[in-house]
């Protein structure tokens, strides 16, 4: 068996569309799930974890279609995961299967707790499942990550056997989880040391990270593993993902940017060296970020690290003082460096179609003949209300028009009549999945509440609303508004989102976007979760 080759940079393995799908109301379709694929492959990625392809069948087509479109010779790996049995080893083999470069992602929890009440398994069964499923991913790809579920809570001795035992069957990765966000820095690199030193095969794989942020200490905790020898990074973008979400894939990666001089002497090399530690080119981030919060539904805070709408922002007049005279003295990184650029005026009422696909080619996108007219209409709306059309208000139409969700109720017609000695009352027409054309009106405590009420007289779905969110994309009493929301119907959450110079019309279309998700549920049914379905092993 030939030994893989040691990386001399850090990877990256993106599991956005994995784990950071599984936060509540994230639900993502085949078509978004592709949208974020194809700018995950232009911020540079070296893997793409695209879904869990046993959950359902929707999840088979997206890894399927996005190895088959993003999965090229020069694109990234993609990546299907796999609890250690063999059905699911065998649906994710078929679905990476047009990928130019795939790899099954193979798990089984080591922990305790986790064998003894979510597996009822032994250790010595375990140790013989998890050498057994990673040989026979290896029928299907040479390429195959191991995961012992759990292994910042597992027993070392027991993590170490495992971890050989699986090696020695063929992993080429190593991936140590800390599953429940559990561990502080100096754990985890004490874990990374740990299994460095003891697993006795441990040269002939590539060790990588993955932990939740429960107690906001994934990035460091990730960055301490960096430094005792983990060479591949499992993260999502904004931090999205289960419970208070995954390490930042923004944050670790502009972290070894800013200080390369601190992490160089760790993977060999010198202080001053300027060779990039990630192949991430960090001009994406930021519209990366933009594209993942518009499709998921899930608002980055305005405090976030690196993204966030007050990353760059100096209120205190020292600190503006401070910047007007060198930036450095207060920024320790360029806001441009993100991608994150001043808006411009860059489109008018007058450009034409062939002006405004230029400009979408310009920001990345690259559309279809059936969205680009889709967009370059809202755009034209839009340019008749606005005076001033900037970048951010064209990606938030482009990001807006590419959500393909199944349309299963359309928004004819929205009219609200209100004011401070009114009743607000709202009418709406919706086109029903069988084609029927349905007028209904309702009075509300507000306007939005007036057009929700008014929706759920025709769409007679039972749910809680439970989030409305508004923020502005530009600045101006013009800005496009987007909203979004999260509606739960059962155990089930379902985000929904739309975008509007009106408030009230877009309150409206993210509602019916919340609501065919719903729809599309319950006609499809619902998808396994990987971490919490009891695993049995086809043995």
């Amino acid at each position: 068996m030939s030994n893989p080759p040691s990386p001399d940079r850090i990877l990256i393995f993106d599991t956005t569309l994995r784990d950071g799908e599984q936060s509540p109301g994230a639900t993502l379709n085949v078509e978004e799930k592709l949208v974020i694929a194809k700018q995950l492959a232009r911020l540079g990625v070296d893997i793409i974890e695209a879904g869990f392809p046993f959950a359902s069948p929707g999840d088979f087509e997206a890894v399927q279609k996005i190895a088959r479109e993003v999965g090229t010779d020069t694109g990234p790996t993609i990546c299907g995961l796999a609890r250690a049995t063999k059905g699911d080893i065998e649906r994710a083999g078929e679905a990476i299967k047009p990928a130019a470069k795939g790899r099954i992602h193979t798990f089984i929890a080591t922990s305790d707790i986790h064998m003894q009440y979510k597996l009822r398994k032994s250790r010595e069964e375990v140790l013989a499942i998890a050498p057994e499923m990673v040989a026979y991913a290896k029928t299907f790809t040479h390429d195959v990550e191991f995961s012992p579920e759990d292994a910042g809570r597992s027993d070392p001795e027991f993590l170490y056997q495992v971890l050989e035992a699986a090696i020695a069957a063929g992993a080429t990765t190593v991936n140590i989880p800390d599953t429940v966000g559990y561990l502080t820095p100096s754990e985890f690199g004490d874990l990374i040391r740990g299994i460095k030193a003891n697993v006795p095969n441990i040269d002939q794989a590539v060790i990588s990270v993955h932990g939740h942020n429960d107690l906001g200490l994934a990035v460091a905790n990730f960055l301490e593993a960096v430094k005792a020898g983990a060479r591949q990074l499992e993260c999502t973008i904004n931090g999205i993902g289960e419970r208070a979400g995954n390490a930042a894939l923004e944050e670790l990666v502009m972290a070894m940017h800013v200080r390369r001089a601190f992490y160089n002497p760790f993977l060999g090399r010198s202080p001053e060296s300027e060779e990039p530690l990630t192949n991430i080119d960090t001009r994406q981030i930021y519209k990366t970020s933009r594209l993942v919060s518009n499709l998921t539904g899930m608002f980055v805070q305005p405090n976030k690290a690196i993204v966030g709408a007050n990353a760059f922002a100096h209120e205190s007049g020292i600190h503006q003082d401070g910047v007007l005279k060198n930036k450095l003295t207060y920024e320790i990184m360029d806001a441009q460096s993100i991608g994150l650029t001043d808006n411009q005026i860059v489109l008018g009422k007058h450009s034409g179609r062939n002006a405004f696909r230029t400009r979408l080619q310009e920001l990345g996108y690259e559309l279809d003949d059936q969205a680009l007219n889709r967009a370059f209409l809202r755009f034209k709306e839009l340019a008749d209300k606005k005076k001033e059309i900037t970048d951010w208000d064209i990606e938030s139409i482009v990001n807006d028009e590419t959500r393909q969700s199944p349309e299963y109720f359309h928004l004819d017609l929205v009219q609200v009549s209100c004011g401070d000695s009114a009743k607000p009352t709202a009418t709406v027409t919706i086109r029903t999945p069988d084609g029927q054309e349905l007028m209904d009106a309702a009075i509300g405590t507000g306007p939005v509440d007036a057009v929700y009420k008014a929706i759920n007289r025709v769409v007679d779905i039972p749910n809680q609303l439970i989030e409305f969110s508004v923020q502005s994309v530009t600045e101006g009493i013009d800005a496009l508004g987007e909203v979004t929301i999260r509606i739960r119907h059962e155990d089930r959450v379902f985000a929904g989102h739309a975008a509007n110079t009106d408030i009230v019309v877009a309150s409206a279309h993210a509602y019916l976007h919340a609501l065919n998700r719903l729809y599309t549920a319950l006609q499809t049914g619902q998808a396994i979760h990987p971490q919490r379905e009891t695993v049995t092993a086809s043995l």
